[in-house]
């Protein structure tokens, strides 16, 4: 049997653990062929105190005019953190031009946590994946990212009722199925999903530690799962224990991100 041969867009941090350094190895190792679309050249994550960042926009319509010339297309998209208005463009190019018939589109809008936008990016910035997100079959926002898009204020204490609500007003921009990260119940977290005027919910405990790059890890995992079969609830629960695994491996002083290499060989072998 074929394997599923997917995009993933996003850019590239030579050291840490996120972005494409996780998309790549775990898409793989789910048994999906993966192709990459770097958006932009980072020294390292921007966890790190210093980092330095080249653009690639430029590079990518070059990569895509080669594409072309080959007649390359994909079975589904992953897109993540881009970068700039610029390659938003490219990006909804690249899904119009390289989509086999039935390409599935996910779309990680990753531009803020925590309230605030990520250094580099401003309102039209958001416009912009606003209008991109229009694209999507589905949707893998946090609490920040939706709030930005459906404009709702971002409040800190937000609730699984207050969210359900972000998740309806955010379904009245896209046709995409919603899938809400990062939602806090008591001692749990876990995402609202908005599909076909359907809500439903996905919880697991909630580890007293934060890391960079787990959104990542969870986009990448639930990319796979999804497109082997698993339905929206199955693949965010198997996702979520994935992104579990890997934070308990992690030691706590590491700033490299999680530890999902070790995740991923103890699921191979259990």
């Amino acid at each position: 049997m074929m394997a599923k041969r997917i995009l993933t867009i996003q850019d590239l941090s030579c050291v840490g653990r996120c972005s494409l350094t996780v998309a790549l190895p775990v898409l793989s190792a789910y048994g999906i062929e993966t192709c990459v679309l770097p958006t932009a050249l980072l020294s390292n994550h921007t966890a790190f105190q210093k980092w330095s960042c080249l653009d690639l926009t430029d590079e990518m319509k070059k990569i895509m005019a080669a594409w072309r010339e080959n007649g390359f297309r994909f079975d589904a998209f992953l897109a993540g953190y881009l970068g700039s208005a610029a390659a938003a463009d490219v990006v909804k190019t690249c899904f119009r031009d390289f989509s086999n018939e039935g390409a599935k589109i996910i779309i990680d809008p990753a531009f803020g946590d925590n309230g605030k936008l990520y250094a580099g990016f401003d309102s039209g910035y958001v416009t912009v994946i606003a209008d991109l997100i229009k694209s999507a079959d589905i949707l893998l926002p946090n609490l920040t990212e939706a709030c930005y898009l459906s404009g709702v204020e971002y409040r800190p204490d937000v609730t699984p009722e207050f969210a359900k609500e972000i998740v309806k007003r955010l379904a009245e921009q896209t046709n995409a199925a919603i899938v809400l990260t990062g939602v806090e119940r008591g001692g749990e977290i876990g995402e609202l999903i908005y599909s076909d005027g359907a809500l439903s919910e996905v919880w697991a405990e909630k580890l007293p530690r934060r890391f960079h790059g787990t959104g990542d890890l969870f986009a990448a995992a639930f990319s796979a799962l999804y497109l082997q079969g698993s339905g929206l609830e199955k693949a965010c629960a198997a996702a979520g224990a994935l992104v579990a695994a890997g934070i308990s491996a992690t030691d706590d002083s590491c700033s490299y991100g999680v530890n999902f290499e070790h995740a991923l060989y103890k699921r191979k072998n259990e």
